[in-house]
């Protein structure tokens, strides 16, 4: 693995909270200034909406064929709160297959994973059924706002026709409700701005990036804050 990038970068937090932004902000920037300011390698991404929205549209299409919906309700509400974990293990399986394609990948690459999750136990859940193979290389940015700047830019980047898209997809209100009022970050971290989170045994450094004021919607102030949070994790990262 490269000793001045990432291997992996888990990206987490609320709806909205700023994440594709943020993601959106490093595809843009030139591989040098982006490995030499904020640690990260030309990257792949691996998003769990990706797999939300197919299950979605699967749905959709065993009802016109006049058969029962398999993973969600009439709302899109999921029958079974293990698919949440399913989506955990779809982005297991995926990176797996990446480093089958090339077991060297990240000696020059980043792999940047990317989901949001709520409730009492969200992400403690969803970060313990990651891979030993991911934990053991990775490190966390929460990008943190509060349910209700969350809920307000989750109104605001809504686009008709346009649901299925990354940076424009959108939950009703009630989603927003019953999935991610409550969010179990503040505990994981023990409130800390950076650390250790230890998952299955591993180590994992974190760090928070707050959002709120926004800085995500101008990359005039999202740059030097990136590079200010993300330093502060690649001292965690290396002082481990």
């Amino acid at each position: 693995m490269s000793t001045q990038t990432f291997p992996v970068l888990i990206l987490i937090g609320r709806p909205a909270a700023g994440k594709s932004e943020i993601i959106d902000y490093l595809k843009k920037m030139p591989d040098g200034a982006r490995c030499a300011k904020l640690h990260i390698a030309p990257f792949v991404e691996i998003d769990d909406f990706v797999w939300v929205w197919q299950i979605f549209e699967d749905d959709l299409v065993w009802e016109r064929l006049g058969r029962a919906r398999l993973l969600t309700d009439a709302k899109l509400y999921f029958k079974d709160p293990v698919t949440w974990n399913f989506l955990i293990g779809k982005i297991n399986l995926e990176f797996e297959k990446i480093l089958a394609r090339d077991p060297d990948f990240l000696c020059a690459h980043t792999i940047l994973i990317e989901f949001a999750r709520g409730g009492e136990r969200g992400y403690a859940d969803a970060l313990a059924h990651l891979s030993d193979d991911i934990l053991k290389r990775a490190a966390i940015v929460y990008v943190n706002v509060s349910y209700a700047e969350s809920c307000r830019r989750n109104r605001r980047r809504a686009r008709p026709g346009q649901e299925g898209s990354i940076l424009y997809h959108s939950l009703s209100d009630d989603k927003m409700e019953t999935y991610y009022r409550l969010d179990d970050w503040e505990v994981l971290s023990s409130g800390k701005s950076e650390g250790i989170i230890e998952i299955k045994g591993h180590r994992v450094p974190f760090a928070v990036f707050q959002n709120e004021p926004e800085l995500t919607d101008d990359p005039a102030k999202l740059g030097p804050a990136l590079e200010t949070v993300l330093e502060k994790l690649w001292r965690v990262t290396k002082d481990g």
